[in-house]
């Protein structure tokens, strides 16, 4: 069986919780990123993409 997530989403909470979850297109990511934009700090959401070329991945800025 293979691995059906796209997107990792790692962000901390404004009271210090660490937020780790999967999800599996941009329309759930979205809607994950909406239910929770209250108690993450924006600033430290850090969203992969494991489908991103590995090239474009090294050279994100």
């Amino acid at each position: 069986m293979g691995n059906t997530c796209r997107y990792v989403v790692s962000a901390t909470g404004k009271n210090g919780e660490m937020y780790y979850t999967h999800c599996k297109d941009k329309a759930e990511l979205k809607k994950w990123l909406s239910e929770h934009q209250e108690q993450v700090n924006m600033k430290d959401v850090k969203i992969k993409d494991k489908n991103r070329h590995p090239l474009l991945r090294w050279l994100n800025f």
